[in-house]
């Protein structure tokens, strides 16, 4: 009866294989080689003890919300195929290279992003902002959604928000092409408004296969509608900024929007932002970048 079971275990994990991939349109992507050949054993399997399963009549395994970081990582993964939902984190995959990188992005920009017409801020959208900056970004910075500038030019935080935002990233050390900037949503929202929560879930799917591919040393979550996203979390900002998170393995900091910033633009707000980035730098090995930075 061991057997059994974990046939029902390879076969319910290619289940979810299946399901992962669909949730962002990915049925295109091929199997591995070694998955087809365990669903094709499976299935020879199945047949053989299917009188067997029937008497035995064990409880089915359990399949997990998508999303949820008690998901079934598959293991061995190849390199063109990423599971989205994945429990150890990112750094549970296998590596990456810059080439692939960079082809899995844009494959997802140009294949789904571009063209996604999942939500209603696709009718009055302008064009997509997916997102820009290094494939190997250290740094992965989250904003709430693209405002008239970035809808205009299909490119994040390049308003006055988006000014500051380079500032800030300078005096860490950094150019704009070293870190990765994007957005919960990928459309503008009418108005400049909040994205609506089925927006939200309709469009974050795209975010996470970016950090998967990306797989930064640390996000910086910018404003709360982003951090209560990634977080889960319906506390204030007050109480969120200033303090290490984790999403799914990765360190996770939230601070201000510079758009606040630019609102309320006091020694109280600059300071307490600058804390939560000098954390981040320390966090990275930045540290000795951003003496260089002052000293100059």
């Amino acid at each position: 009866m061991r057997g059994v079971a974990m046939d029902s275990t390879i076969r319910a994990r290619a289940r979810l294989w299946l399901r992962s991939e669909a949730a962002l349109g990915q049925e295109s992507l091929p199997l591995r080689k070694a998955q087809r050949a365990v669903e094709k054993d499976a299935g020879k399997m199945e047949k053989m003890s299917a009188p067997a399963a029937r008497s035995e009549k064990s409880p089915s395994p359990s399949v997990p919300k998508p999303g949820s970081n008690s998901s079934i990582a598959l293991q061995q993964a190849p390199a063109n195929s990423i599971d989205i939902f994945v429990a150890d984190g990112p750094g549970s995959l296998p590596p990456l290279s810059r080439e692939e990188k960079t082809r899995l992005l844009a494959e997802l920009e140009e294949k789904q992003v571009r063209i996604c017409p999942k939500c209603r801020l696709s009718e009055t959208r302008t064009q997509t902002v997916f997102g820009e900056g290094d494939v190997d970004a250290p740094i992965f910075f989250i904003g709430e959604g693209p405002g008239e500038t970035e809808d205009k030019t299909g490119r994040p935080f390049v308003g006055r928000a988006g000014q500051l935002l380079d500032q800030m990233i300078v005096a860490m050390g950094l150019k704009r092409e070293q870190v990765y900037i994007a957005n919960i949503v990928k459309c503008r929202p009418p108005q400049n408004r909040a994205p609506a929560p089925d927006e939200v879930e309709t469009c974050t799917p795209y975010l996470v296969r970016q950090i998967e591919i990306i797989r930064p040393k640390a996000i910086v979550t910018l404003g709360l509608p982003a951090a209560k996203y990634m977080l889960a979390s319906n506390s204030t900002m007050g109480r969120l900024r200033g303090q290490w998170h984790e999403w799914r393995g990765i360190k996770l900091m939230p601070t201000f929007h510079p758009a606040y910033l630019l609102r309320s633009y006091t020694v109280e707000n600059r300071q307490a932002v600058w804390s939560d980035l000098q954390k981040v730098m320390d966090e990275i090995g930045l540290k000795g970048r951003k003496k260089v930075e002052e000293s100059g």
